[in-house]
């Protein structure tokens, strides 16, 4: 095959002109791998560029040899290459940088493992009070030891632009501490569920994040896993008809007193650290919408040494608009991982690892599901980075974290007194 070939077939119905000067280059001798060069042009529609050159060389009359053919063409061909690359470059945003705040197993085990597999984002610091732990997480994923902040200079991520997004992993008492000032640094915020233990502090965070100008999100990982988004699309297009009544149940013995126990950083016991999940189940069976009211009741504790100031287990029920009701139960007294939503026409079960991270035995009325489980973490940081980048909302906003806090703190008002209790969101 022929160079002639190349440009006479290419150039014969769109440039006669071209195709007359074809006869300047019958005694090129061109060599195989400029024929495939040329041919992989033609192929990918950039022939413009040969025809460039060819009309050039016919306009200027010049004097055609092998050498200077092939030197107008590389240099042309490598100004295309050069301007695709430059193009893809300008399309493809850097990773974003994320700093977790706290470095606890959430961060060790699933957050820090998690932005090894993300797209849009990257860990490019952290805040730890410890300067060990700091300095090892540096060399372990890549980032300078000037990203090691501690909690007291927060205040001086506002001049790293390695950092982006803060995710505030602290505990729960911590929340909006933590959060306010990652805003006020002037960096985007994914503060973990529960959003802060009082539904004055959500408000402060949603406050100063608006006073920042910067984009806010609650770390509702099961947004992005597949299992709790076919829960979502069955509640919206009602398949099994409205899902009226949902039952669950989330816990774990508790050998000894951890933080989660302790009520100024936990904000309360079960109901707070795994309640939340049930909470938030029910009201995705609900298609989206906050219960209209609550009833609960404390379990007897068991252990008073270890939960002197918080719930051993409470139990409540979730009333929704349109008749549908939540039984659900919490507690570090037993461990169980279950949840299950029914209408008129069926059902959906979520047998065992309802709300883990992976593992989850989901059933339905049709039959079992078999979804590829995701890197849950991973969808959600890189959902959120996206956001930033493009001046999205999240699809798990303040505003979300918010009204699940509000919901809480109904049930344990409930508690209290002994009676219903309206929810006002």
């Amino acid at each position: 095959m022929t160079l002639e070939f190349f440009l006479v077939e290419s150039f014969s119905h769109e440039d006669a002109k071209a195709q007359r000067n074809t006869s300047k280059l019958k005694k090129l001798c061109v060599p195989l791998c400029l024929h495939v060069f040329v041919a992989k042009f033609l192929l990918s529609q950039n022939i413009i560029y040969l025809k460039t050159i060819f009309n050039r060389l016919s306009m200027e009359k010049l004097s055609i040899n092998r050498r200077s053919f092939i030197s107008q063409l590389s240099m042309s061909a490598g100004g295309l290459i050069l301007s695709q690359k430059l193009h893809l470059l300008k399309e493809q945003p850097r990773k974003l940088g994320i700093a977790l705040v706290g470095l606890g197993g959430y961060s060790a085990n699933q957050l820090g493992p998690a932005l090894k597999q993300t797209q849009y984002c990257k860990l490019a610091g952290v805040v730890t009070g410890s300067k060990a732990k700091g300095e090892q997480w540096a060399k372990d994923y890549g980032f300078p030891e000037k990203n090691i902040y501690t909690y007291d200079t927060m205040s001086q991520l506002a001049g790293n632009s390695d950092i982006d997004i803060v995710y505030v992993v602290t505990p729960n008492g911590l929340h909006a501490e933590h959060a306010i000032a990652a805003a006020k640094a002037g960096k985007h915020v994914i503060c973990e569920k529960p959003m802060a233990t009082t539904v004055a502090e959500c408000d402060a965070i949603i406050d100063a994040c608006h006073a920042a100008n910067v984009k806010l999100s609650i770390g509702y990982r099961l947004h992005f896993d597949p299992y709790h988004q076919e829960l979502m699309r069955l509640a919206k297009e009602k398949d099994f008809g409205l899902l009226k009544k949902m039952n669950g149940d989330r816990g774990f013995v508790m050998g000894s007193k951890a933080w989660r126990a302790d009520k100024k950083l936990a904000g309360g016991g079960p109901l707070m650290d795994l309640g939340i999940y049930l909470v938030h189940g029910a009201c995705m069976g609900a298609n989206g919408v906050a219960p209209l009211a609550v009833t609960a009741k404390y379990h007897t504790k068991t252990r008073p040494d270890i939960f002197s100031d918080v719930e051993e287990g409470i139990s409540w029920t979730m009333e929704f608009p349109g008749g549908s009701i939540a039984d659900l139960q919490t507690s570090y007294e037993h461990t169980k991982d279950y949840f299950k939503a029914e209408g008129a026409k069926g059902w959906i079960e979520f047998k065992e690892h309802a709300f883990t991270y992976r593992g989850l035995v989901v059933e339905t009325s049709r039959g079992p599901l078999n979804f590829t489980p995701p890197n849950q973490q991973a969808l959600q940081m890189d959902d959120f980075a996206q956001c930033v980048q493009l001046n999205k909302q999240s699809r798990v906003p303040g505003e979300l974290g918010k009204r699940d806090v509000i919901i809480i703190r109904a049930i344990y008002n409930a508690a209290e007194a002994g009676n219903k209790v309206l929810v006002k969101v």
